[in-house]
């Protein structure tokens, strides 16, 4: 599988993790000094999402997607490989956001799934590590307040 992940053990219980991942995700989705505005829409699968984000130097990068799947309190996944009313769009990767409770804390996983090899070393080269790592260090952060 052409996948890249971040892991983290937080020390919140589950319900603060989720309520963060998908209540304030303007407020640790992207790495400072960018920032995103997400729009989940529906929360629920097959319903559109759209997420804005904004660089410091004036960026704008729209990012529409469809929920592929919404497991109220656990996961959250989508894709940019369908837009609008059930149009192909050039495929990046599906994302999956995960929690589940560990010992005191919540066990959080993103994923990162590729179509091809390709793409997966294309968001490697990126940065993918140090930005979703960026962003699940102020998740983590939010969380333990």
């Amino acid at each position: 599988m052409n996948e890249l992940s971040v892991t983290r053990l937080i020390a919140a219980p589950p319900a603060k993790v989720w309520d963060a991942l998908v209540n304030r995700t303007n407020e640790w989705w992207c790495p400072v000094p960018w920032r995103a505005e997400v729009d989940w829409g529906e929360r629920r699968a097959g319903a559109a999402t759209h997420t804005v984000m904004y660089g410091p130097d004036g960026e704008v990068h729209q990012h529409p997607g469809l929920i592929l799947a919404w497991d109220e309190g656990r996961r959250v996944a989508s894709t940019d490989s369908i837009v609008g009313d059930l149009e192909p769009n050039t495929p990046f990767m599906i994302g999956i956001w995960e929690i589940a409770p560990e010992g005191d804390g919540t066990r959080y996983t993103a994923r990162a799934r590729h179509w091809s090899v390709e793409a997966m070393e294309q968001h490697r080269e990126m940065g993918f590590e140090q930005g979703w790592n960026a962003c699940t260090d102020q998740l983590q952060a939010l969380c333990e307040r």
